[in-house]
């Protein structure tokens, strides 16, 4: 089988800031419930309220309601938010790709990245490539963390990430706070934690000539959503890292905030909220960051590990190249090795759309196509 090679290094030669962006617009959402039922509309959407400190991360652990997602779901909720908007609108959803944030993060990282790997499937319709992860190579590298041995005095890989979603318990209300009583609030360290609901934004944006429409699960809503659908909304990302003490941890930090940013800055999140726990998973103080002001900080400030130009400049790149690579229906494999320098694109499957592509949007979209013709 024949493969295409996009070459990372060197990433020097996607330097400068002539990229031109497309700024990340809300054109539809979704909502999973704690039992992950999917409904159109926003019935999940979550308010920002700072979480009293110090805050114990480790409370309710026990109780952890914890969504089994080995099963693969494909790109099926963002499918019907498409059909259903295309139903309400009268005008097809044009774009170049379609897939989740989670996707375009790792490739927005991938020049700053070398050690992580990934997979993902694909396939073109009707001039657009859509994009999903490969589940069974998710689903291999989750194995992997949960068997990592953790140095001695340092939390399981599991109670870690009951902290993230313990802090987005503690950081939110699921009213406005106007509304909300003061039981409400201050009971939030009780709540079993659950992480089955989510709000999901599915937003139009682009880089350079490839339009995509992407979505991806926000926290949280620093106000309200805005009456007018032009205007910009303040959603928040909540996160937690471990506090710096050295140059070591800030090294690892600003490691972080490449994917803290990326993840923000592909959905138009302005606001990021840091938690900084200590090594007991106690949280002592918060950090607001403003998304946009992140990479020049980085570079400023920072030991300078990563560049957003450069994340940028080669996302453009190789969507341009993939765009010009994926031209034809089959199920494609797009492959990046742990370490390696190169993203590989190869067809796994003839013809079809694998599973990537539910059986209501493809006859959907043949309908459609032959009404508007």
């Amino acid at each position: 089988m024949s493969r295409a090679i996009f070459d990372i290094q060197p990433v020097n030669r996607f330097g400068g800031s002539n990229t031109t962006i497309r700024r990340p617009k809300e054109i539809a959402c979704f909502s999973y419930d704690q039992d992950r039922h999917f409904a159109l509309g926003d019935a999940s959407i979550a308010y920002y309220y700072p979480p009293s400190l110090p805050a114990d991360l480790n409370l309710g652990f026990d109780t952890f309601q914890k969504l089994n997602d080995a099963a693969d779901e494909h790109l099926d909720a963002l499918l019907d938010t498409i059909i259903a908007l295309e139903k309400d609108t009268g005008k097809k959803c044009e774009a170049d790709i379609v897939t989740w944030r989670g996707m375009m993060t790792k490739i927005l990282t991938a020049p700053f990245d070398m050690m992580n790997g990934f997979e993902m499937n694909a396939t073109c319709f009707q001039g657009t490539i859509f994009i999903e992860e490969n589940n069974a190579y998710k689903n291999q590298q989750k194995e992997i963390q949960r068997n990592q041995r953790m140095p001695p005095g340092m939390a399981s890989q599991e109670l870690m990430m009951y902290w993230g979603y313990k802090f987005e318990v503690l950081s939110v209300l699921r009213k406005p706070w106007d509304s909300t009583s003061r039981a409400e609030i201050e009971g939030r360290q009780d709540e079993v934690v659950n992480n089955s609901a989510q709000y999901c934004s599915v937003v139009k944006t682009g880089m350079g000539s490839v339009r995509m429409v992407l979505g991806g699960e926000v926290d949280a809503v620093w106000d309200c959503k805005p009456e007018r659908k032009e205007d910009p909304i303040h959603w928040v990302e909540l996160k937690t890292s471990a506090e710096i003490r050295n140059d070591r941890d800030m090294f690892k930090y600003e490691r972080k905030l490449l994917k803290f940013w990326a993840q923000s800055f592909l959905l138009g999140v302005p606001k990021i909220i840091v938690g900084f726990r200590d090594q007991q998973g106690i949280v002592h103080r918060l950090e607001e960051l403003d998304t946009a002001s992140i990479p020049g900080k980085v570079k400023k400030v920072g030991k300078g590990s990563w560049d957003g130009n450069i994340c940028i400049n080669f996302a453009a790149a190789f969507l341009e190249w993939l765009k010009q690579t994926i031209k034809t229906d089959g199920t494609w494999r797009i492959r990046k090795l742990e370490k390696s320098h190169v993203i590989e694109v190869f067809k796994v499957e003839e013809s079809g759309h694998g599973d990537i592509l539910s059986a209501a949007f493809t006859t959907w979209r043949s309908e459609f196509a032959s009404a508007l013709n």
